[in-house]
């Protein structure tokens, strides 16, 4: 049995929610390995709407086991609500259904704080961050001060970690002009919640390598999009995280040998959420069709996001270093009824070509696209379910995105419902 890793190929927001959900009904257990819950899926399922944020996707499907690794940062009041959210709308979540790794960083009430603090600080500079203590977090599982998932299994241990991580965090509050965080706040905070969420903590590498060895599905679904990776992307307008497959197994536990397939949700345009780059960025009549047609809102933040044409060089460099095997292209519906569209096909920096994304923050924001022109199409894509409900120019511009970043599309998904969904290739059937 084939595992599958699910990742973004461009800047997150690609419509992972939708291809996860479907690929979940062929899984058996299905595993979040990084980021936060700055990251959101939007499930529609039987006319019903779920957002997550922080539970993988498998969780509002029956008999699957849903795990959390420990590549992620979990805030367990967050994440606590949202069981709380999705168990309101009839979904079952128990320990015997749901898993987080014991050895899991957490974000503390503190984390956001100093997010707030620190982008009020950059004034126009500033990342773009949900301000949901992301970054911190992973600040404080590189610094070895971080207050993980098992620590609170141990209260007697559990001031003496506080008051290290406190040493470091109120001296930049104060730095900030921030107030200080109180400690019997905080660890009041983490003994109130702990036999809320201890329950579900376990040895997550051990449970996934049993069902490995089991012959069960695996499904790693991933968050945000290769180009926020924090080694590979648009740096410093990044996450905190590896987004890339190759986290999938350092992010779960297991092996990098345990991933079959790796399938890259690639949206049929590109959009951005937050500051940073953008070559192909439309800030005008085309950006905002796109952005209305698409419902371009984040899922966590509700923030507008930004729109613009296909980058192909963008996407193949994410499929190289990401190791994609193929991609699952959704939202073709949002380009119909447009007379014609563009796709970059290159970039120009300084006079010169260029067909790679350059590391260099100057050289990114230097970067002008090159673009070819490809005919659009007046009949509706929506809803298509094969390739011969497909009209021939939206097959034409499938087939060119193929040509442009060097891999095959596995997946065609034409509208938000799972059903609405062609497949070219199995990822479980490799």
């Amino acid at each position: 049995m084939a595992n599958v890793a699910v990742v973004g190929s461009q800047w997150g927001d690609e419509g992972k929610g939708k291809i996860v959900d479907w690929l979940s009904e062929r899984a058996d257990v299905v595993v979040r390995f990084q980021g936060g819950h700055n990251a959101g899926h939007t499930l529609v399922i039987d006319g019903r709407t779920y957002k997550l944020s922080l539970l993988p996707s498998g969780v509002v499907r029956p008999g699957k086991l849903s795990v959390i690794g420990s590549g992620v940062v979990v805030d367990p009041w967050a994440l606590l609500d949202e069981i709380d959210e999705v168990r309101r709308a009839g979904v079952e979540v128990s320990p015997e259904t749901f898993r987080v790794a014991e050895n899991a960083c957490l974000i503390l009430p503190l984390h956001p704080l100093l997010d707030h603090a620190r982008e009020a600080a950059r004034g126009s500079a500033r990342i773009g961050t949900t301000g949901r203590g992301i970054g911190p977090a992973y600040e404080d599982k590189a610094g070895r001060r971080a207050i993980r998932l098992c620590d609170l299994a141990d209260p007697d241990g559990l001031a003496p970690r506080v008051d290290h991580l406190l040493d470091h965090h109120n001296a930049l509050l104060r730095g900030l002009g921030a107030e200080p965080f109180g400690r019997d706040e905080l660890i009041g905070k983490l003994r109130e919640v702990a036999p809320r969420i201890l329950p579900f903590a376990a040895p997550v590498w051990d449970v996934l390598d049993r069902a490995r060895r089991d012959g069960r599905r695996i499904l790693f679904e991933g968050a945000q999009g290769a180009m926020l990776d924090v080694d590979h992307g648009t740096y410093p307008y990044v996450t905190s995280s590896n987004t890339l497959a190759g986290q999938a197994a350092a992010g779960s536990g297991l092996g990098p040998r345990s991933i079959d397939y790796v399938l890259g949700i690639t949206k049929a345009y590109t959009t951005r959420v937050g500051s940073g780059p953008f070559p192909t960025e439309q800030d005008n009549e085309v950006g905002q069709a796109l952005g209305e047609r698409g419902h371009e809102f984040g899922t966590v933040t509700g923030r507008k996001r930004r729109c613009g044409w296909f980058d192909a060089v963008m996407v193949r460099q994410a499929i190289r270093i990401g190791g994609i095997d193929g991609i699952a292209l959704t939202k073709l519906d949002v380009l119909d009824g447009m007379a014609e569209l563009r796709v970059c096909t290159g970039y120009e920096i300084g006079g010169g070509r260029v067909d790679r994304f350059p590391a260099s923050a100057r050289e990114q924001a230097a970067v002008r696209p090159v673009y070819e022109t490809v005919p659009g199409w007046s009949e509706s894509t929506r809803g298509a379910r094969s390739w011969g409900g497909l009209p021939a120019e939206a097959v034409k511009y499938i087939r060119r995105i193929e040509e442009l970043i060097e891999a095959p599309v596995a997946l065609l998904s034409t509208s938000p419902e799972r059903e609405d969904t062609v497949m070219v290739r199995d990822p479980f059937a490799v």
